[in-house]
């Protein structure tokens, strides 16, 4: 088995496709964890517990993820759909740290 990360294009056999997918889930998890830090330094910045959801900015979290998903040629709807749980989580791990830290 090749070590290094196939390009999709490249992938020869279904241990390449395996081989890259595990390594994408891998640069994801590093990225959401990236992204649940801003969550951590947002609780930790905002004074107001009822700031914490925006349901104006969640939509456009949302908006930009769908419009970004289709200029790539993915599929939109599903995409959002993601985006949508991955902010309702978001808001959810904000509001436990900014209870946690205000304890």
């Amino acid at each position: 088995m090749n070590h290094e990360i196939p390009d999709p294009e490249s992938c020869n056999d279904m241990a390449d496709v395996r081989v890259g997918v595990d390594a994408t889930d891998r640069e994801l998890m590093a990225l959401l964890a990236r992204r649940y830090g801003y969550m951590r330094a947002a609780a930790r910045i905002k004074a107001d517990r009822d700031t914490v959801r925006d349901e104006g900015r969640k939509a456009q979290v949302i908006q930009n993820a769908r419009a970004d998903a289709e200029n790539r040629k993915l599929p939109g709807t599903d995409i959002a759909q993601i985006w949508d749980a991955l902010v309702e989580s978001s808001i959810a791990y904000e509001l436990e740290e900014w209870d946690r830290l205000r304890s």
